[in-house]
């Protein structure tokens, strides 16, 4: 599934087409994908100006004047793509990204700055779902009233993350895909900065809390890794493992740089380590790290 540096490419390569069009019409090619259209969706959203886009957690929002806002989220296999002028049959970005075009599901055509333009949601599994909220609530909102701080963030610290972690028996890599603790920090990129800040997915997360309820070195330690991992594949333009691509129809390059992700039984890279990347499961998924030096 996408995580947070993969939407976060996907919005930034939308946004320079997107943010300023008129959105003519908003083509429907199915009543649903993961769950039904709003009812009137198409209509609702067609003929309104995009102001902005941005991002909380996985999902893309797309701000339309007259303060209503669409939320996207890719689910497993979803992807954006955009095409200029008049479409072909097998235009460029077919060839390129390698898309079936009998999934996709949902049009939207523009009227941007540099003439006419369609951009595209091709989702082959269809877990990606589309929603349409007001902006003066979408706090309250269903997919976001409940989230964490955002790991970009300076809301995210070690002082926050002590309050959450205090007491806490629950292993690291659980703690960490809490989305009510951390908006939008996913699978592989736990696995990644717990490798960078030396830390045992195992280990229970209370250990990174003193008596006082303060932030034990390990935490602003881990606190930096996660940052500076979310960082890098942002960056990089997120990882293309299966399904991710940008929205120019480029892939993402951080999964070159993988540390211990996807990594198993190969020696750890941290110097002088001579450890081996083991795989373990943990709540059905995997977990990548160093026995050695992760403690």
């Amino acid at each position: 599934m996408p995580e947070l540096p993969e939407v976060e490419t996907v919005k930034r390569g939308l946004a320079p087409t997107m943010e300023g069009a008129l959105l003519v019409r908003a083509e429907l090619r199915r009543p649903d994908l993961r769950f039904p259209f709003p009812d009137d969706f198409a209509a609702a959203v067609s003929g309104r100006r995009i102001l902005s886009l941005s991002r909380r957690a996985k999902y893309l929002m797309i701000d339309l004047e007259g303060g209503d806002v669409i939320i996207a989220h890719l689910g497993m296999s979803g992807s954006f793509r955009i095409e200029a002028g008049a479409p072909t049959a097998r235009d460029g970005f077919h060839a390129l990204r390698g898309k079936d075009e009998k999934h996709d599901h949902v049009v939207f055509h523009l009227d941007a700055h540099a003439g006419p333009a369609r951009v595209i949601y091709n989702d082959p599994r269809r877990f990606g779902f589309m929603d349409l909220a007001r902006r003066e609530a979408i706090a309250e909102h269903a997919f976001f009233r409940e989230l964490g701080e955002e790991p970009t963030g300076n809301a995210l610290d070690a002082a926050y993350l002590a309050a959450r972690f205090d007491g806490k028996a629950q292993p690291l890599k659980a703690a960490l895909l809490d989305q009510r603790t951390i908006a939008g920090l996913g699978n592989i990129y736990v696995c990644e900065a717990l490798w960078r800040a030396r830390l045992a997915p195992v280990r229970p997360a209370g250990t990174l809390v003193d008596k006082r309820g303060g932030a034990r070195k390990p935490l602003l330690l881990l606190v930096e890794a996660i940052r500076a991992v979310i960082a890098d594949a942002i960056a990089a333009g997120g990882s293309s493992l299966k399904d991710h691509i940008q929205a120019d129809g480029s892939l993402g390059y951080f999964q070159h740089a993988f540390s211990v992700y996807d990594r198993e039984g190969e020696a750890c890279r941290t110097p002088g380590c001579g450890g081996t990347v083991a795989r373990i499961v943990q709540a059905g998924r995997s977990t990548f790290y160093c026995p050695r030096c992760q403690k």
